[in-house]
């Protein structure tokens, strides 16, 4: 019959495991581990001598005790102390988010490789990985789905091919559509006019506008016949103008009449008190992340604002917050799409293309509650023709 061991002895067993435990707690590598902080990934691993591996801080296996754990600067070190690589976290690998980088750059060269779009069975193959898998990770990664990206790159493909071709059939083929009644359903959301218009650079599209002052300074308005294509703000009037000049290099560009003053009104009437809806008729221009982006600016509340990570959440792309505040900083629809309500996730104002100075004025206008502006006269709109310098006279840019 076997004796049973003292409880003196068991006692001074389990308080060695406590002291070993207490100990790997106040270390702040445990919080880490604890936390699953893929931001620790290349500052440390961890031993488990119960199984016999090393991890990484970020491994979603379940938590060891901490009595059975150890830590190690390098995975060279944990393999030196006779541990072997866990097959879950791959620690003798390149870190998870660098091998999805990876995968996913080798996808978009394969898109562009291709007059097509592939299919995302297709782009999973190529990645080594599930559909489900590749989409997620894709969409976290790059702001927009695969699909989203490769009808991107045809749309790129498709201009720039109606320039180089002698025919539009033949750029519509060559960009990788099947047919032409497919490209021409798309035509005018794609190019913003005609697919002949744009072969000859928009040469006979017509952009009004008028140039005028308010509170915040200068601003100008401009509209296509789709809708308002351009709200600038800034001090300099014929810079304002010149600006407009080389966003539509090739486009007439037309000194709006008084039928355009309703319009402008409507502008001012928003600028001017940005909480007021004013329902005005968008012709928004940009690539699908940026569309994405600029829809979810338009829906924080006004007298509100958001980080650009909770824009980048918001849109399904977590980790795109760089790409969300250049697509912030591209926004041609000053107050339209109000990109002023985006801030830093201190609540720090950040930049502002108009002028961190504009971007605190209509916060607190939202804010405040202020009334509306008084009612527009015209004599404080120029409406176009005196800010417009002449192509003629300055040559083409």
């Amino acid at each position: 019959m076997s004796r049973k061991k003292p409880p003196r002895e068991k006692t001074t067993v389990t308080a060695k495991n406590q002291a070993l435990a207490d100990r790997v707690k106040s270390n702040p590598r445990w919080a880490a581990i604890a936390a699953r902080d893929a931001r620790a990934d290349d500052k440390f691993f961890y031993s488990v001598k119960t199984t016999g591996i090393y991890c990484r801080p970020s491994c979603a296996a379940r938590l060891a005790r901490p009595e059975n754990v150890a830590f190690h600067s390098t995975a060279a070190d944990a393999e030196r102390a006779g541990f072997r690589p866990c097959r879950r976290c791959r620690p003798d690998q390149p870190p998870l988010a660098v091998r999805h980088a990876a995968q996913v750059a080798d996808v978009c060269r394969f898109i562009a490789s291709t007059n097509r779009v592939p299919s995302l069975k297709e782009m999973a193959d190529r990645a080594g990985v599930s559909a489900f898998h590749l989409h997620r990770m894709f969409t976290a990664m790059m702001g927009v789905t695969p699909k989203a990206y490769a009808a991107a790159l045809r749309r790129a493909r498709v201009r720039k091919e109606l320039v180089k071709k002698t025919t539009v059939t033949e750029a519509i083929y060559d960009a990788g559509y099947n047919s032409s009644g497919r490209f021409y359903e798309e035509a005018d959301r794609l190019l913003g006019m005609t697919p002949t218009t744009y072969r000859a650079g928009g040469v006979d599209a017509e952009v009004y506008f008028a140039i005028g002052d308010c509170s915040l300074g200068s601003f100008l308005v401009a509209a296509t016949e789709r809708g308002v294509c351009a709200i600038l703000l800034g001090d300099d009037p014929g810079e304002l103008a010149h600006d407009l000049e080389r966003r539509f290099p090739k486009a007439k560009l037309v000194g709006a009449d008084v039928a355009f003053e309703k319009l402008v009104a409507q502008v001012v009437s928003l600028i001017e008190n940005p909480r007021v809806s004013v329902a005005l008729p968008l012709d928004i221009r940009g690539t699908a992340f940026q569309q994405r982006v600029w829809q979810a600016l338009r829906e924080i509340p006004a007298g509100t604002t958001a980080s650009y990570s909770d824009v980048a959440r918001a849109i399904g792309a977590p980790r795109a917050v760089r790409a969300v505040a250049r697509a912030c900083s591209e926004n041609a629809l000053a107050v339209a799409i109000p990109c002023h309500r985006v801030v830093r996730t201190d609540g720090d104002l950040s930049g502002y293309r108009w002028g961190v100075e504009r971007k605190e004025a209509l916060l607190a206008r939202e804010a405040q509650r202020s009334p509306l502006a008084p009612e527009l006269s015209l004599n404080r709109v120029v409406l176009g023709r005196d800010h417009l310098r002449s192509r003629n006279e300055t040559g083409s840019r």
